[in-house]
């Protein structure tokens, strides 16, 4: 397996670890000094903290996956997942659609920087953008 393809194994492998969801196995597909950015800029130590914060954002969540794209980088290889989360808000209400953009650096076989984005914040603030 090439570099690049052991890079999106890995993301991949995290990313369904998160899903579980399983912190502890995550965990291991990450450096110890990991960099993990949310959206709003919330600054994670760890996969335990996601799931507490994902805990208090939602009553539970899945990603469905879309497609990886991957760049050698030289040292480092990013890897770009794309998708969609659904699952249901604290209320009980349901939600689908909602994109998400991670984007991940990984060296040496491990993540060393997670960054985040999707809409739930915007679904949040405008109920009415969450089209199921």
């Amino acid at each position: 397996m090439n570099h690049e393809n052991s890079a999106v194994e890995i993301v991949s492998n995290f990313l369904a670890a998160s899903m579980t969801p399983d912190p502890v196995k995550a965990a291991t597909f990450m450096s110890p000094d990991v960099r993990i950015t949310f959206t709003g800029g919330r600054l994670m130590p760890d996969p335990q903290t996601i799931t507490a914060f994902n805990g208090g954002r939602y009553a539970w969540v899945k990603k469905q996956l879309g497609q990886f794209d991957w760049m050698d980088r030289g040292d480092h290889t990013v890897v770009y997942s794309n998708g969609t989360l659904y699952g249901e808000w604290p209320d009980g209400s349901s939600f689908s659609g909602n994109r998400y953009m991670d984007r991940f650096e990984v060296r040496d076989g491990k993540i060393v920087r997670m960054d985040v984005w999707n809409d739930s914040a915007e679904w949040l603030l405008e109920p009415a953008l969450n089209r199921p």
